[in-house]
């Protein structure tokens, strides 16, 4: 798709498409928080919302009213401008972000040919990015505003999470590009529309990055799943030890908003995977093969929907299957072994482009890249560990570092209890009772 389409529309269109991106971005709010209630249910042999209309489908919308209609409730210690505007940020970037999602391809609508997308430019990848950098500042201001230690807590585990599983989602990305040869949205579509033809193999590379691109697809889900909060990375809400995270304090409205933005988050970074990884509005291979027409009319959204209907699943059932992490587990995944697994891709598939243009036989290139990916795979394989052996006698470490009982759970009484019960004179019954006759 060609740069020029956009930016041509009369301004009642471009209302028309906004009006349409916000209705599709709350429909799937709402429909996201039925099915993950009905697919955690159906994990825990529950039957879930099934009272509000067909399937409990209107569960979530009468949730949505009950909140938007409680009592507001402001602390006192509150920062007043700062706390009403925290939600607010956080609501408007997580919407501003769809804007650049290829829902389909341009069409006749009321005389005038336009993309199914409000806007594109080259750097449209960067503006997700700012925009989910800019998501931060509303979870830092909600718990610094509140005037209460428990969502300050929250609020900064929130913002060292999202930075340090940020960097990751970037640099998976970053594979993207060097492919594509593009930051645009619709023409990283575009380049997936076809399998990548390569010079010196006998057959044509699959057209989906996630297959092609395996290392950074994999990368930027998990970093996803930690860039929103989500349950194994929910550290910023652990509700056992946080209370509720960084919107203990907010209530009403404002909460609902908080709740909106995790949501639309959620919906954002699956479309932004759809059309990176998963082939954006277009037709799966076996689909493909009943013509052109169904990439044309009303079946791109319908694929979209999909694709990103079935990344929000992954999300669900990650929720309902893992258990917590612990934050300094957390944390290191995120800079240890995220963070330099895309590096060492990165340079990977660097060597391979410039090997693409170089003039060594393609039986040659073949065996160079499969000697450096078997080098690899040992060096990860076989790199020592640094953990510390435990001394003779000592409790064997858990794995963060922290000691453990042992497992019979046979604890030594304490020296200090046997000193006090030594200390301790028998007192004789007989005797206290002839004192007091």
């Amino acid at each position: 798709m060609n740069l020029d389409q956009f930016g041509n529309d009369p301004w009642w269109l471009i209302l028309i498409k906004v009006v349409a991106i916000f209705a599709f971005l709350v429909v799937m709010t709402l429909f996201t928080i039925w099915y993950e209630r009905r697919v955690v249910a159906r994990m825990q042999h529950r039957p879930g919302p099934n009272r509000h209309g067909p399937f409990g489908l209107l569960q979530s919308l009468a949730d949505g009213l009950k909140l938007a209609f409680k009592e507001d409730i402001m602390p006192t210690l509150a920062d007043k401008v700062v706390y009403f505007f925290a939600p607010v940020i956080s609501t408007v970037t997580a919407f501003t972000a769809f804007s650049v999602m290829p829902l389909g391809p341009a069409v006749r609508l009321f005389g005038h040919s336009t993309p199914l997308q409000l806007t594109d430019t080259s750097v449209a990848v960067l503006v997700v990015l700012a925009c989910s950098s800019m998501g931060v500042y509303g979870v830092v201001l909600a718990g610094w505003a509140s005037g209460s230690t428990y969502p300050l807590l929250g609020a900064l585990r929130s913002s060292a999470q999202m930075i340090s599983y940020e960097v990751a989602m970037g640099l998976s990305i970053v594979a993207v590009f060097m492919t594509a040869n593009s930051m645009s949205t619709s023409q990283i579509v575009d380049a997936q529309a076809h399998g990548q033809e390569v010079s010196w193999l006998p057959f044509p590379l699959p057209g989906w990055y996630a297959i092609l691109l395996l290392p950074s697809f994999l990368i930027y889900f998990v970093s996803a799943v930690g860039e929103t909060n989500r349950a194994p990375f929910d550290l910023p809400e652990a509700e056992s030890e946080l209370v509720g995270g960084f919107h203990t304090e907010y209530s009403s409205l404002k909460f609902a908003l908080f709740f909106l933005a995790e949501y639309i988050n959620m919906v954002t970074v699956s479309a932004l995977c759809t059309t990176l990884f998963l082939g954006g509005w277009r037709a799966p291979w076996p689909v493909t093969l009943l013509g052109s027409g169904v990439n044309h009319g009303v079946f791109p959204v319908i694929w979209f929907s999909i694709k990103v209907l079935l990344l929000l699943f992954v999300f669900v059932w990650l929720r309902g299957t893992l258990p917590r992490l612990r934050y300094d587990q957390f944390m290191r995944f995120g800079w240890k072994i995220l963070l330099p697994l895309n590096l060492v891709w990165i340079l990977l598939l660097a060597g391979v482009k410039v090997m693409q243009g170089s003039a060594v036989p393609a039986g040659r290139k073949v065996l160079i890249i499969a000697a450096v990916a078997v080098v690899a795979l040992l060096a990860v394989t076989l790199w020592p560990s640094r953990k510390a052996e435990p001394k003779p006698g000592e409790l064997p470490p858990q794995e963060g570092g922290f000691p453990v009982p042992p497992l019979d759970l046979a604890v030594p009484p304490s020296p200090h209890l046997k000193r006090i019960e030594a200390q301790r004179e028998p007192v004789s019954v007989g005797a206290d009772s002839e004192e007091s006759s």
